[in-house]
């Protein structure tokens, strides 16, 4: 088959298309597939870059146990407000993510929550390697954001620690089959880079994102702790400020 002219050229993308193997994720079993808004199997240095609704409930997932998901989350609205790597650290007073911890904007409000963790080894003090970095920044492109928007991330699935010296210690994966849920509080742009972590270069395999409409989600409590609340109170005024037509009478 020749592709000198757009006719031949026609038939081979379709050809390849009808050959192609696209893999997807499986989805959760507590989840109706009606409410599944995105199913993508992101490969090694491959990257999804999706909005999300308020009140939108993603399940990022190691299959294979050697995913490493380099995380931003900017407010769709407004995408000068971003997520704030320390913030996210400083305001819970938790330097290592897990269940009920917020990922902040530098406004102070909740962009997402951690609501379950099944993996527990992410990184919050490393930021993106070089390669992640580069293809954080294509991913962005596709919204029209310019390399000065994308900053610092959190990387999942791959755990780091501080030594008593100070020492930043790799700490590997937790195996395979391991996720992450989060819970979005506003409107966000997710951009998310499968790729190597800068103190942990072991190839990366397959990350899963499945995401699903959970509105009814936000109604419940993952975190008591006073710095969280007033996180939310922030967000919840800055969106009825937005958004009065939701508000009910």
């Amino acid at each position: 088959m020749t592709t000198a002219s757009t006719t031949g050229a026609r038939e081979h993308a379709r050809a390849q298309a009808a050959s192609a193997t696209i893999t997807a994720p499986t989805l959760p079993d507590e989840v109706d597939s009606d409410k599944v808004l995105v199913a993508q199997r992101i490969p090694a240095h491959g990257y999804a870059n999706i909005v999300l609704a308020r009140g939108t409930r993603v399940r990022l997932s190691d299959p294979a146990g050697a995913a490493c998901a380099h995380l931003l989350l900017l407010r769709a609205e407004s995408p000068w407000e971003r997520l704030n790597v320390a913030d996210t650290v400083k305001v819970p007073w938790q330097a290592y993510l897990g269940p009920g911890h917020p990922l902040l904007s530098d406004q102070g409000r909740v962009l997402a929550t951690i609501v379950a963790d099944t993996s527990t080894h992410h990184d919050a003090l490393c930021g993106p390697g070089q390669a992640a970095r580069r293809i954080l920044r294509l991913a962005g492109t596709k919204h029209g954001l310019e390399p000065r928007d994308i900053g610092p991330t959190v990387s999942l699935f791959r755990g780091v620690r501080v030594a008593s010296d100070g020492a930043l210690v790799p700490t590997g994966s937790a195996g395979a089959g391991t996720s992450v849920d989060l819970l979005i509080h506003l409107p966000v742009t997710l951009l998310v880079v499968n790729a190597e972590h800068p103190l942990d270069p072991a190839p990366p395999t397959d990350l899963d994102l499945v995401a699903w409409s959970a509105p009814g989600d936000l109604t419940r409590e993952y975190n008591t702790e006073p710095e969280y609340r007033r996180a939310v109170e922030n967000t919840e005024t800055a969106w009825r400020a937005a958004h009065p037509q939701e508000v009910p009478a």
